[in-house]
């Protein structure tokens, strides 16, 4: 197993009447000789009872690694759902006497709307909409999410900035005030990110889980009527999305056929207890229709088209799960014309798998390391928060 291309523990050489010159002048030697070797080297062991050594522990994409004397000696794999930014303290146990012990480079503060931070981003500015724009990503975020916007703008965003032909916007709401401040502050902000990097649709309403699907409303309205696209894509902002095959699986389907792309859900039943219950006057039904997962799915052009005209006309079923609306819109739109439905179990909902279309639930952390791991050719997960 490799921790990002380190092995978890070197191998060790046993010297133990050696000197500490004696070792280090073995270091010497197989350093040399690691040169022109492609096999693993057996080195000696890096501590001498009374000498003193320097221990350097580093952070990386996978897990962190821990440095003798400037030589890797053994790298660990973040557990999963660890948070590099939760690191408070460090202890150093066992039979040492610790002269000395620094930190630095340690990430200190989540990233902030300041103009003076802003001005050092405009790299990841959205550039002009180029017509015609075959695939838009419409990207559901909260007006608090702006960590989860910049990791989104700092990974697979960039892939999308760097097409002429995709287009991708996030749809925010504002929060409901009502004399507290720090919500007027969240508010305020929003503005200031979405004029500053003109990627942010802001909805006109407030901020609910009710009203997500009104998101997702705005973001066929959006496509269909100012940018035409041909296809649209609904993701969130924890959703790492892998363009270049997500656009592959798209190519497959006939120009001129009408489809309904994700990872599709039969056959499911409303829960009527608990925190996401369904009642029976919200949905008198036993089942679902069918319907993709709300993480990322994708539909053509005329989907888009009949959502936003129904709104429009006042006659388009809302439903409080924005994903189980679009399955009812589509099912609407395929009892009058055929619907291809293209069910894909690498499009995730809970979580990532290797060769992911998308993956969910991913913090901003894994949405870099993602992004890494990809530009090297490797669509794997990562364990780290």
């Amino acid at each position: 197993m490799a921790v990002d291309g380190l092995v978890t523990c070197e191998q060790w050489t046993w010297n133990t009447g050696g000197t500490l010159e004696e070792l280090k002048s073995m270091l010497l030697r197989n350093r040399v000789a690691g040169q022109s070797s492609s096999g693993l080297i057996d080195w000696p062991y890096p501590f001498v009872e009374g000498e003193l050594f320097a221990l350097t522990i580093s952070s990386g994409l996978e897990g962190y690694h821990v440095q003798v004397d400037g030589r890797h000696v053994a790298s660990f794999p973040y557990r999963v759902g660890f948070d590099l930014e939760d690191v408070a303290t460090v202890q150093a146990t066992g039979d040492i006497e610790v002269e000395s012990m620094f930190a630095g480079t340690l990430p200190a503060v989540h990233p902030n709307i300041l103009q003076r931070n802003l001005e050092l981003l405009a790299e990841l500015k959205a550039p002009p909409p180029e017509e015609p724009v075959e695939l838009f990503i419409g990207i559901l975020s909260a007006g608090s999410h702006f960590t989860e916007r910049m990791a989104v703008r700092r990974s697979w965003m960039s892939a999308v900035r760097n097409s002429s032909s995709t287009m991708a916007r996030f749809f925010v709401a504002l929060d409901h005030v009502s004399g507290q401040n720090g919500r007027r502050e969240v508010n305020e902000d929003l503005k200031k990110e979405a004029d500053f990097f003109r990627d942010i649709i802001i909805v006109p309403f407030v901020d609910s889980y009710d009203l997500v699907v009104l998101k997702t409303v705005a973001i066929c309205e959006y496509a269909a009527r100012v940018v035409s696209a041909k296809y649209v894509m609904k993701c969130d902002d924890d959703t790492f999305v892998r363009l270049d095959s997500v656009m592959a699986e798209i190519k497959k389907i006939p120009d001129d056929k009408s489809f309904y792309m994700g990872n599709m859900n039969y056959y499911h039943r409303p829960l009527r207890e608990g925190k996401w219950a369904v009642s029976y006057e919200e949905w008198p039904r036993e089942t679902y229709p069918t319907y993709a997962d709300g993480a990322g799915y994708i539909v053509s052009s005329d989907i888009a088209g009949l959502v936003a005209s129904e709104m429009e006309k006042g006659r388009l079923n809302l439903f409080k799960m924005e994903d189980v609306s679009v399955g009812m819109w589509v099912g609407q739109l395929n009892a009058g014309a055929g619907v291809e439905y293209v069910h894909g179990a690498r499009f995730c909902q809970a979580g990532c798998a290797d060769d992911y279309l998308t993956a969910h639930y991913q913090s901003p952390g894994q949405m870099l390391c993602l992004w890494e791991k990809l530009r090297q050719g490797r669509p794997q997960c990562c364990n780290a928060r």
